[in-house]
């Protein structure tokens, strides 16, 4: 086969062989680059091409073959369904919530401040202008309102619920 009968061949064969590939599950685009690729390789091959008037079955072959290649090459990535699951319930922040409205707000605030933000003692104190015995003080005596208010007796309702959030988050 000559170089003019390639070319030819070429310009009869080529959509030919992305409509071959496209009905095997190629999409338009990668049958167009496989093609492409089989087409380049026969011609660096065509030495090899026994009859020229099998010049399409060939180049078909060649392109499933470098199709067949790139997917054993490749791993097949494939997409995974989102599955639906249900919100998950935080707990200790209902608690929370519930806890910190019967609270009046100065304790809101001071309870609020050290067990959720985490800050310590001294630095309440710093930033209200207090002493540190103040802010424990007023800490104390939000955690017995709180627990009063809850149904509890001196236990530390706000305490026992500061570790529960911290084993959440």
């Amino acid at each position: 086969m000559t170089r003019e009968e390639y070319g030819v061949a070429y310009q009869k064969g080529y959509k030919l062989t992305v409509r071959f590939l496209v009905s095997r599950g190629l999409t338009y685009d990668t049958a167009q680059e496989t093609a492409q690729a089989a087409w380049t390789k026969g011609w660096e091959r065509l030495g090899q091409l026994r009859d020229s008037n099998m010049v399409l079955t060939w180049m078909n072959s060649i392109a499933l073959n470098i199709h067949r290649s790139y997917i054993r090459r490749e791993p097949l990535l494939q997409i995974l369904p989102e599955l639906p699951t249900p919100p998950k319930v935080n707990l200790a922040a209902i608690d929370v919530r519930r806890v910190l409205k019967c609270c009046k707000t100065k304790d809101r605030l001071d309870l609020h401040r050290h067990y959720i933000e985490g800050y310590k003692v001294q630095e309440i104190a710093r930033s209200q202008g207090w002493t540190e015995t103040a802010v424990r003080i007023r800490l104390l005596r939000a955690r017995r309102s709180v627990g009063k208010r809850l149904g509890r007796k001196t236990e530390p309702a706000i305490a026992a619920l500061s570790n529960r959030v911290e084993r959440v988050a």
